[in-house]
């Protein structure tokens, strides 16, 4: 095995946001030397990383020269430039997750055929080129409404995704590739961090439950573990094995899904990264998402995935009318609560619905941690000054 510790040996990761900033705490932890890229020259990543530079994800010729000054390289944001991964495995480069399972997650079209190739339920769907061809299938009758729009690249947080109730609905959506999606009736939206090295071992987290905020298509509150029956939890566990083993990735996915009004699981879709539904893991699980990731990329022996206790995640995002300096307006008074964790994740600017931390509340059990979540969501504001 390999001596990564304390010696000059350097993980690369691309992407310096907050998920890039939570990993680096781990790799701190180890003495592991870190080379990060952001596009962003005052990234949350910057404080913590042993060497910094700013760059562009997309561009080719940086991330291959990012990737050849380090021995591993890994990532925690989808939109890198893969051909770069691609060229720089072909070197003997070591990428994990590899290029070949970004691609199949990269596109929400490519990743919706694979589930459908290797028989992961999911919603029926469509595909089109263009809006135009979207309309032309409508006035065709081929599709009905409501349905859920997505935008085959480039979505996150909420952000294209749209429920379209009728043809005037879409008027304002982007000229793109997009997919029609059936809209399910579910009770529960679920997510399972699944961790996989690279020698094939593999473990899962215990099923979250996402509750999400009505107007935002945001997570709100990740609940762990979930209020859901046994065999639901098995199910969702399984399924969610299913989908890494097809992927046969290394290092985290995390798969998200719907439990149906008739105790069906569905994929919706997956991340080959630490996610925002691990986040409960720091403070209530034997090892944390952001540790697990580097044992698996580095292929050393996955930690326990047990919970030690009950934890709600409550997501800090900037207020609707607030754009600015940020501000935490009551962090001193959630701070005083039992079993309350604030994580800020470095954004000096807040803007509405940008997500700029998470608050970790852990319980003896899942219906006090939830009260406690609540009181922190009404007092905290992240706000601007």
């Amino acid at each position: 095995m390999a001596n990564y510790f304390s010696t000059s040996f350097t993980l690369g990761i691309l992407g310096g946001g907050q998920l890039g900033k939570m990993m680096l705490y781990d790799t701190r932890k180890f003495d592991i030397k870190t080379h990060v890229m952001d596009p962003n020259p005052d990234a949350p990543s910057k404080i913590a990383a042993d060497f910094f530079e700013t760059g562009d994800l997309m561009d080719y010729n940086q991330v291959l020269q990012l990737g050849r000054k380090v021995d591993v390289l890994t990532f925690e944001i989808e939109s890198v430039n893969v051909e770069a991964l691609e060229t720089l495995e072909k070197e003997g480069k070591k990428v994990f997750p590899s290029s070949a399972t970004l691609k199949k997650i990269q596109n929400k079209g490519v990743q919706k055929q694979f589930y459908k190739t290797h028989q992961i339920p999911t919603a029926d769907f469509q595909l089109f080129n263009s809006k135009a061809d979207l309309n032309e299938a409508i006035i065709r009758k081929e599709v009905s409404f409501p349905f859920v729009w997505k935008s085959l690249t480039g979505g996150y947080d909420g952000k294209g995704v749209s429920v379209i109730k009728k043809q005037e609905d879409l008027i304002p959506l982007p000229d793109v590739a997009c997919m029609r999606e059936e809209l399910v009736d579910f009770k529960n939206e679920l997510a399972v961090i699944v961790a996989r090295n690279v020698a094939g071992e593999i473990k899962t987290y215990p099923v979250v439950e996402m509750e999400f905020h009505p107007t935002a298509n945001q997570v709100e509150y990740v609940l762990s573990p979930a209020r859901i029956d046994d065999a639901v939890a098995q199910k969702a566990r399984d399924l969610a094995m299913k989908v890494s083993s097809s992927f046969e990735h290394v290092g985290l996915l995390a798969v998200e899904m719907f439990q149906t009004s008739e105790d069906e699981v569905l994929v919706n879709e997956v991340a080959p990264r630490p996610h925002n539904s691990g986040h409960f893991s720091i403070e209530a699980s034997y090892t944390n998402q952001f540790e697990q990731h580097l044992r698996a990329i580095l292929d050393l022996p996955l930690g326990a995935t047990e919970q030690k206790c009950a934890a709600v995640m409550v997501n800090l995002v900037g207020e609707a009318n607030h754009q600015g300096n940020v501000f935490y307006e009551n962090m001193e008074e959630i701070m005083r609560l039992p079993g309350v964790t604030p994580h800020i994740y470095g954004k000096r600017e807040t803007r509405p619905f940008r997500k700029m931390g998470h608050v970790s509340i852990i319980g003896e059990n899942i219906e006090k941690a939830r009260s406690l979540a609540q009181d922190v969501k009404e007092k905290i504001k992240v706000i601007s000054r």
